[in-house]
């Protein structure tokens, strides 16, 4: 195949689901845009209600983060991310995500994430991987048990 047969497409995410961040919170959820299996490569929108720390991770790959609504920031950093700030992250690096409550009730974030996302515990030993793949199953699985029909989040063409 080649590049210039490849349509452009457009993405209505309001017709795509907030799938439950589970196990790792049922008070955060995320809205799957695009897997790409190719880059390993995932487009999500992440919503989290103010207060709520999310586990620490290290990045494998880059990610951009664009904050759409609230304040966030890494409990290692000094810098908050307010709505309309862009946050780009190094690959290699960790961090431990707080959504902030004096910035409103909750935050959305659009994230452009390459690689694994690894999961660390207090000793920063690997306790989960989430990549391309793991959020594929994860919203099929909430599809399969809610009867919605899937649409296919890998392809190109959606």
């Amino acid at each position: 195949m080649f590049y210039e047969n490849i349509d452009t497409a457009a993405i209505d995410a309001e017709e795509l689901p907030w799938v439950p961040f589970a196990p790792y919170s049922d008070e955060v959820f995320i809205k799957y845009l695009k897997c790409d299996p190719i880059r390993g490569e995932t487009i999500t929108l992440l919503k989290a209600p103010a207060g709520t720390v999310l586990p620490k991770h290290h990045h494998s790959g880059t990610v951009i983060v664009y904050t759409i609504k609230g304040g966030w920031k890494y409990l290692e950093h000094d810098w908050v991310s307010k709505q309309g700030g862009v946050v780009f992250e190094t690959a290699g690096t960790s961090h431990t995500p707080v959504a902030l409550p004096e910035y409103g009730d909750e935050i959305i974030t659009l994230n452009i994430t390459q690689g694994d996302l690894q999961y660390v515990d207090e000793n920063d030993n690997i306790v989960a991987i989430e990549n391309w793949k793991t959020s594929v199953e994860r919203y099929l699985a909430f599809c399969k048990a809610n009867d919605l029909e899937p649409v296919d989040i890998t392809s190109f063409s959606v």
